[in-house]
């Protein structure tokens, strides 16, 4: 009885290891989106596309200018995750730099 007890016990703790092991593993997929470079990369996305729907609302932006804009920066955003998937869910810094000069040309283009 009491070896069956530690059985139990051996196999419970190998278990609780064996989830924490894959839960760090996990963080090193191809698509971790919450590197901290990726992260500033589609955060400006984000507020750009923000700021195309403002544009728009306000009057000050056609739909066609909006939507030339929008598929600009769903291309960066492709270009963000193909370079990430190319590198264990990262990008690089000067990926990140290409990917913010890109964000700053259709960054430009919003309020003229």
């Amino acid at each position: 009885m009491l070896n069956m007890k530690k059985t139990f016990a051996l196999i419970g703790i190998t278990g609780v290891l064996a989830v924490a092991a894959g839960n760090g593993f996990a963080k090193d997929t191809k698509w971790e989106k919450h590197h901290p470079r990726r992260e500033q990369v589609n955060n400006r996305l984000d507020n750009q596309n923000d700021r195309i729907k403002s544009e728009v609302k306000e009057g000050d932006m056609t739909k066609t200018q909006a939507a030339k804009l929008r598929k600009q920066d769903r291309q960066i955003r492709k270009e963000e995750k193909s370079m990430a998937s190319q590198n264990g869910g990262h990008i690089t810094k000067q990926e990140q730099k290409t990917l913010n000069q890109q964000e700053n040309h259709v960054s430009k283009e919003i309020g003229k």
